[in-house]
């Protein structure tokens, strides 16, 4: 196999030869443990940790490596090998930790984020919004899978599908069930040889039954439906890279509870472009688009050019993010300050060293 049958790209040698490191041992980061990473080359899978060095140099989560990454190693020995370096990320999906202000990546390095969700209670127009600005701001393309469609008859399925065209115009969609084989086969058509695609979405909607039906086999456990709530048991609890016989490449994810929004300004705004369209025709240029006189998206939201749902959910996302940006600044702050008091402190104890 070559390094292309992994993802490898014109993209990530540009960036090997830019840093000159051709003369070393490249590989792809396919799972993430405690404290360990398993990584694949075209000599194999090996397990790896990271050097001393760079953890200490390292000024947050983004700064470590994460499924999808391609590294610079170092093999020990047939089992084990030291990462080095973490080539700059093509695409990068990353979210807010849940009730924390530090960043969660998801996976990097993605062509395809399919944004899954199941019929049943976890259908919601909004989430899909909020999956779309993540992916959005991390430069990956955003794909629909409806999954678990034979829970519904044909004319619900055909009612939800109306919604979600409505009001997402140019987003692609599949519609699938693992009970009843529909829409497998265009789903693997879908997914091209050498690039790779990232399932996001609830824990329960079927995202790794859906990965064993493209792998043909039960390589990922699953549990059954509950058929009260209609929702099966979350059974992910790491992110893991497959390899499809056709060539295309899959990240498994732990179902999310939470989709925070961390520094995604601009995914925000491309999410909702034509919010921001309307925007431009505001009469402040700092308008919030929620009280302000002459304010074009509000007149637009009154004209009902601007779906009301939505203008709620962009509001909502778009202060979600300030928020973040805002405890964000004050805690580099914090930090500075922090630094501030230890270099005086070193240099008074300085002074009494006999």
């Amino acid at each position: 196999m070559k390094l292309e049958d992994f993802g490898y790209s014109d993209f990530f040698e540009h960036s090997r030869k830019e840093l000159k490191l051709e003369d070393f041992s490249i590989a792809r980061v396919i799972a993430e443990y405690k404290g360990a990473y398993k990584i694949k080359n075209t000599d194999g899978e090996y397990f790896a940790k990271v050097t001393g060095k760079k953890i200490f140099n390292a000024k947050s989560r983004e700064d470590y490596p994460a499924v999808g990454d391609w590294v610079i190693i170092k093999e020990q020995d047939r089992e084990w090998a030291v990462i080095q370096e973490v080539l700059p990320r093509q695409t990068l999906i990353k979210k807010k930790y849940n009730n924390k202000n530090g960043i969660q990546i998801i996976a990097t390095n993605i062509d395809v984020a399919f944004i899954v969700e199941s019929i049943g209670r976890d259908y919601n127009l909004n989430r899909f919004e909020r999956y779309f600005a993540i992916a959005n701001d991390g430069g990956a393309q955003t794909t629909i899978i409806l999954n678990k469609i034979d829970l519904i008859s044909k004319e619900e399925l055909n009612l939800k599908l109306v919604q979600i065209k409505e009001r997402f115009k140019n987003v692609d969609i599949i519609l699938t069930s693992t009970i009843t084989d529909e829409g497998l086969k265009e789903l693997r058509s879908y997914i091209l040889s050498g690039k790779t695609y990232c399932f996001l979405g609830s824990s329960g909607v079927g995202k790794s039954s859906l990965i064993n039906r493209l792998l043909e086999e039960n390589a990922l456990e699953t549990n059954d439906i509950n058929f009260e709530t209609g929702r099966g048991k979350h059974t992910t609890t790491r992110r893991e890279m497959y390899f499809l016989k056709n060539g295309g490449i899959v990240i498994d994810n732990p179902g999310t509870r939470e989709v925070g929004m961390a520094d995604t300004r601009e995914g925000v705004d491309s999410t909702f472009d034509e919010i921001i369209e309307l925007a431009k025709k505001c009469k402040f240029a700092d308008c919030s688009h929620i009280s302000e006189p002459g304010c074009n998206v509000l007149l637009g939201l009154g004209s009902g050019e601007l779906d009301a749902e939505k203008y709620s959910n962009y509001i909502n996302l778009k202060k979600e993010t300030e928020y973040y940006e805002m405890t964000e600044t004050e805690r580099k702050e914090k930090d500075y300050k922090f630094g501030k008091f230890i270099k005086k402190a070193k240099k008074e104890i300085e002074k009494y060293k006999i």
